[in-house]
């Protein structure tokens, strides 16, 4: 039984042929679509979004040029991820509940620096920028423990 995250269709229009992927914390869940029903802080790890070529031209126009954060139009539906019970049911033992924040802390800090490195590292993709944009964005809306504790 494979329990690992396997490519999805874009999260915007179902698309099977998708171009550029964005790893976000699990607490972004909350902010997609159709995710009323998701328990976040089950999952383990990140949540892998996927996009089409021209769907990633559209979110990244609107994180780059508007600052606009497009994670409400993305289904969860079509978002890779981990539940804990997954690996439960693999490893026939019971885990406590995942404790996101200092994992929160480490994608703000490296967002942070991503952002503010952008325009003079090279090696700095527009990806990593719009990565890190929405997940600032999210944990910052989602009123996250770890951007409080950090911005102290």
């Amino acid at each position: 039984m494979y329990t690992g995250k396997t490519e999805q269709p874009c999260c915007l229009c179902a698309n099977p042929e998708t171009t550029s992927r964005l790893d976000l914390p699990p607490r972004a869940v909350r902010e997609m679509k159709h995710a009323g029903s998701i328990a976040w802080r089950d999952i383990v790890g990140e949540v892998s979004i996927h996009f089409c070529a021209n769907d990633w031209a559209l979110v990244r126009d609107l994180v780059v040029d508007l600052d606009q954060n497009p994670l409400s139009r993305c289904n969860v539906a079509y978002a890779s991820f981990d539940i804990r019970e997954d690996f439960e049911a693999l490893l026939n033992d019971v885990r406590d509940e995942p404790d996101h924040t200092e994992a929160d802390a480490e994608m703000i800090a490296e967002s942070r620096r991503v952002v503010e490195a952008f325009d003079e590292d090279d090696l700095i993709e527009t990806r990593d920028l719009v990565e890190a944009k929405i997940t600032l964005w999210t944990l910052l809306d989602l009123d996250a423990p770890a951007y409080e504790e950090i911005s102290r």
